[in-house]
């Protein structure tokens, strides 16, 4: 029975020595890429969030991994760009002089 708690508490061990060196990696460096509203954050938010990070690892990780995605359309002051329903937009009609 000891040996099981031996094994546990290795491998939480492990498990946050792992979610440590992800996590301070993380806040240097990928924390601008999975968030684009922290850049420009101080070293006080990031210092902060060590402990989430350092958490969560295989979740941050894989967000950190996967392709960026571009940024969302928008009008020109902010809001979401949205077709009108009834009048598709016409690809011709950009192209005709």
């Amino acid at each position: 029975m000891l040996a099981i708690f031996e094994w546990a508490i290795l491998g939480l061990g492990v498990y946050l020595g792992v979610g440590l060196l992800v996590a301070v990696a993380f806040v240097l460096v990928g924390v601008e890429r999975v968030s684009p509203g922290s850049r420009g954050s101080g070293w006080a938010f990031r210092l902060l969030i060590i402990p989430g990070s350092a958490a969560f690892w295989p979740y941050l990780a894989a967000l950190w991994v996967r392709p960026a995605l571009p940024p969302p359309a928008t009008t020109g002051d902010g809001e979401p760009f949205v077709a009108p329903a009834d009048d598709p937009l016409d690809p011709d009609a950009e192209t005709a002089v």
